[in-house]
């Protein structure tokens, strides 16, 4: 049984440690990845908050058959779907985009430029979502399908149209350079 199995299993025996290890295991990646979704730092924070939570409420519910952050990214996105259907919340702001900080150390082995994240904003959230799962979090198609309840040439097909649409565009920048 690996780490994070035995870990999930002293959760579901209540020990607050062992979440808190998941926790401390999970947290910069998942934060990482709702970032790019909004600039909002505490819209994020609020998403990442409310999915740990939703995990440890419902630990019991989990198989095992997947990892636990491609569970636990599931949840996170489900809040932040959640929030999409709330008509107070502007979720990603593409005006936003010029204005953004520099990201963490963490994410300095990907480089967002402007018009990079511009891009990105333009594509659907599928699509968006897929890209980033899979080039920036390192997620398999399998993982991606299980995160997003789809199949996995779903997600490979979701993957190539957003890598077509951003080579489209990195064609007619150069064109225009």
């Amino acid at each position: 049984m690996n780490d994070e199995l035995i870990l999930i299993n002293k959760v579901k025996e209540g020990d607050h440690k062992a979440f808190k290890k998941l926790y401390n295991l999970n947290v910069v990646p998942l934060y990482r990845f709702m970032r790019k979704y909004t600039n909002d730092e505490a819209q994020v924070e609020d998403w990442v908050q409310r999915a740990f939570i939703n995990s440890y409420k419902n630990i019991g519910t989990f198989n095992g058959s997947s990892r636990y952050s491609t569970w636990l990214f599931s949840i996170a996105l489900n809040e932040m779907r959640t929030d999409f259907r709330k008509p107070s919340i502007v979720v990603f702001d593409s005006a936003d985009l010029h204005n953004h900080q520099v990201l963490d150390d963490e994410d300095e082995f990907f480089e967002w430029n402007d018009i990079m994240r511009s891009w990105l904003s333009e594509l659907d959230e599928s699509k968006r979502t897929v890209f980033v799962l899979f080039e920036v979090e390192g997620y398999s198609h399998s993982e991606i399908a299980s995160i997003l309840n789809i199949n996995e040439n779903a997600s490979r097909t979701l993957l190539h149209r957003a890598k077509q649409l951003l080579k489209t565009k990195w064609k007619s920048l150069e064109k225009a350079v």
